[in-house]
Protein backbone atom coordinates (compact mmCIF):
# COMPACT_ATOMS: atom_id res chain seq x y z
CA UNK A 1 0.00 0.00 0.00
CA UNK A 2 1.49 3.39 -0.76
CA UNK A 3 1.79 5.90 1.92
CA UNK A 4 -0.70 8.82 0.77
CA UNK A 5 -3.41 5.65 0.70
CA UNK A 6 -3.47 5.32 4.25
CA UNK A 7 -3.88 8.61 5.29
CA UNK A 8 -7.72 8.74 5.99
CA UNK A 9 -10.24 10.45 7.28
CA UNK A 10 -11.70 10.23 11.07
CA UNK A 11 -14.43 8.03 9.72
CA UNK A 12 -12.94 6.10 7.57
CA UNK A 13 -10.65 4.81 10.35
CA UNK A 14 -13.43 4.61 12.51
CA UNK A 15 -15.02 2.04 10.06
CA UNK A 16 -11.82 -0.04 9.40
CA UNK A 17 -11.52 -0.26 13.39
CA UNK A 18 -14.99 -1.30 13.88
CA UNK A 19 -14.57 -3.80 10.73
CA UNK A 20 -11.72 -5.07 12.24
CA UNK A 21 -13.19 -5.48 15.70
CA UNK A 22 -16.01 -7.31 14.28
CA UNK A 23 -13.73 -9.77 12.53
CA UNK A 24 -11.05 -10.22 15.14
CA UNK A 25 -9.57 -9.06 18.17
CA UNK A 26 -7.71 -6.54 17.55
CA UNK A 27 -5.79 -3.86 19.68
CA UNK A 28 -6.21 -0.18 17.81
CA UNK A 29 -3.50 1.94 19.60
CA UNK A 30 -4.01 5.74 19.17
CA UNK A 31 -1.80 9.22 19.69
CA UNK A 32 -1.34 12.43 17.88
CA UNK A 33 1.06 14.99 17.39
CA UNK A 34 2.22 18.20 15.07
CA UNK A 35 5.22 15.87 13.47
CA UNK A 36 6.43 18.70 11.99
CA UNK A 37 10.33 17.66 10.76
CA UNK A 38 10.17 14.35 11.39
CA UNK A 39 13.26 12.85 13.18
CA UNK A 40 14.70 9.48 15.23
CA UNK A 41 12.54 10.49 18.30
CA UNK A 42 9.70 10.63 16.22
CA UNK A 43 10.30 6.90 15.14
CA UNK A 44 11.69 5.17 17.91
CA UNK A 45 8.49 6.87 19.75
CA UNK A 46 5.82 5.64 16.85
CA UNK A 47 7.48 2.47 17.02
CA UNK A 48 7.01 1.68 21.09
CA UNK A 49 3.41 2.89 20.76
CA UNK A 50 2.59 0.04 17.42
CA UNK A 51 3.98 -2.59 20.08
CA UNK A 52 1.28 -2.09 22.44
CA UNK A 53 -1.47 -3.18 19.86
CA UNK A 54 -2.24 -4.58 16.69
CA UNK A 55 -3.41 -1.58 14.41
CA UNK A 56 -1.62 2.35 14.82
CA UNK A 57 -3.60 5.17 14.32
CA UNK A 58 -1.68 8.83 14.47
CA UNK A 59 -3.87 11.81 14.75
CA UNK A 60 -2.23 14.97 12.89
CA UNK A 61 -2.77 18.55 13.73
CA UNK A 62 -3.91 20.39 11.26
CA UNK A 63 -1.43 23.50 10.10
CA UNK A 64 -3.60 25.99 11.63
CA UNK A 65 -3.77 23.83 14.98
CA UNK A 66 -0.02 23.51 15.08
CA UNK A 67 0.36 27.19 14.18
CA UNK A 68 -2.02 28.12 17.89
CA UNK A 69 0.27 25.28 19.62
CA UNK A 70 3.98 26.44 18.04
CA UNK A 71 3.28 30.06 17.19
CA UNK A 72 3.27 31.03 13.53
CA UNK A 73 6.53 30.20 12.21
CA UNK A 74 5.30 26.70 11.90
CA UNK A 75 4.74 24.16 10.62
CA UNK A 76 7.71 24.01 8.17
CA UNK A 77 5.87 21.26 6.68
CA UNK A 78 2.30 21.30 5.34
CA UNK A 79 -0.39 18.94 6.78
CA UNK A 80 -0.34 16.53 3.93
CA UNK A 81 3.28 16.20 3.78
CA UNK A 82 3.73 15.28 7.70
CA UNK A 83 0.49 12.95 7.13
CA UNK A 84 1.79 11.30 4.29
CA UNK A 85 5.53 10.87 5.94
CA UNK A 86 4.41 9.42 9.02
CA UNK A 87 2.00 7.19 7.10
CA UNK A 88 5.07 5.68 5.62
CA UNK A 89 6.61 4.63 8.16
CA UNK A 90 5.96 1.08 8.68
CA UNK A 91 4.81 1.08 12.65
CA UNK A 92 2.03 3.28 11.29
CA UNK A 93 -1.29 1.85 10.04
CA UNK A 94 -3.18 4.97 9.36
CA UNK A 95 -2.86 8.78 9.70
CA UNK A 96 -5.56 11.13 9.97
CA UNK A 97 -5.50 15.02 10.24
CA UNK A 98 -7.67 17.03 12.53
CA UNK A 99 -8.15 20.47 12.75
CA UNK A 100 -9.52 20.99 16.53
CA UNK A 101 -7.03 22.50 19.29
CA UNK A 102 -7.16 18.44 20.89
CA UNK A 103 -8.17 14.92 19.17
CA UNK A 104 -10.98 14.55 21.35
CA UNK A 105 -13.14 13.92 18.97
CA UNK A 106 -11.23 11.60 17.19
CA UNK A 107 -11.11 9.34 20.16
CA UNK A 108 -14.53 9.73 20.67
CA UNK A 109 -14.79 8.35 17.30
CA UNK A 110 -12.08 5.40 16.91
CA UNK A 111 -12.34 4.08 20.47
CA UNK A 112 -8.44 3.26 20.74
CA UNK A 113 -7.84 0.04 23.26
CA UNK A 114 -4.42 2.53 24.17
CA UNK A 115 -3.82 5.83 23.99
CA UNK A 116 -0.31 7.12 24.05
CA UNK A 117 1.58 10.32 24.55
CA UNK A 118 4.84 11.28 25.71
CA UNK A 119 6.24 10.60 29.15
CA UNK A 120 6.47 14.57 29.59
CA UNK A 121 2.40 14.47 29.75
CA UNK A 122 1.50 13.94 33.24
CA UNK A 123 -1.77 11.22 32.79
CA UNK A 124 -4.07 13.70 33.94
CA UNK A 125 -3.52 16.34 31.59
CA UNK A 126 -3.73 13.75 28.41
CA UNK A 127 -6.50 14.65 26.43
CA UNK A 128 -8.96 11.47 26.16
CA UNK A 129 -7.32 9.23 29.21
CA UNK A 130 -11.23 8.84 30.67
CA UNK A 131 -12.58 8.26 27.96
CA UNK A 132 -10.28 5.69 26.73
CA UNK A 133 -10.16 4.41 30.33
CA UNK A 134 -13.96 4.30 30.76
CA UNK A 135 -14.06 1.57 28.07
CA UNK A 136 -11.51 -0.64 29.66
CA UNK A 137 -8.82 0.65 27.59
CA UNK A 138 -5.37 2.08 29.01
CA UNK A 139 -3.30 5.09 28.59
CA UNK A 140 0.80 4.48 28.26
CA UNK A 141 3.65 7.24 28.31
CA UNK A 142 6.86 6.47 26.17
CA UNK A 143 9.90 7.95 27.12
CA UNK A 144 11.16 10.48 24.49
CA UNK A 145 14.28 10.24 23.18
CA UNK A 146 16.70 12.56 24.66
CA UNK A 147 17.74 15.92 22.40
CA UNK A 148 15.52 14.93 19.49
CA UNK A 149 13.19 17.27 18.59
CA UNK A 150 11.88 19.62 15.43
CA UNK A 151 13.44 22.55 17.80
CA UNK A 152 16.78 21.15 18.32
CA UNK A 153 16.82 20.45 14.19
CA UNK A 154 15.39 24.20 13.29
CA UNK A 155 18.11 25.76 15.91
CA UNK A 156 20.98 23.11 13.97
CA UNK A 157 19.89 24.60 10.47
CA UNK A 158 19.90 27.90 11.63
CA UNK A 159 22.84 27.60 13.36
CA UNK A 160 24.92 25.86 10.25
CA UNK A 161 23.33 27.94 7.50
CA UNK A 162 21.31 30.64 9.18
CA UNK A 163 23.47 33.16 6.94
CA UNK A 164 21.62 33.04 3.66
CA UNK A 165 24.41 32.88 1.35
CA UNK A 166 26.65 31.32 3.70
CA UNK A 167 25.27 28.09 3.26
CA UNK A 168 24.85 28.11 -0.87
CA UNK A 169 28.66 28.81 -0.41
CA UNK A 170 29.74 25.56 1.03
CA UNK A 171 28.14 23.66 -2.28
CA UNK A 172 23.95 23.57 -0.85
CA UNK A 173 21.51 22.88 -3.50
CA UNK A 174 18.80 25.06 -3.30
CA UNK A 175 14.66 23.21 -2.88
Amino acid sequence: MRARDKVKTAAEVAGICRLLRGERTVRVVFTNGCFDLLHLGHLRYLEEARALGDLLVVGVNSDSSVREIKGALRPIQGEDERSELLAGLHCVDYTIIFDTPDPLTLIELIQPDVLVKGADWPEDQIVGAEVVKKTGGRVARIALTPRRSTTSIVERVIERYGGGARGRSRGVAED
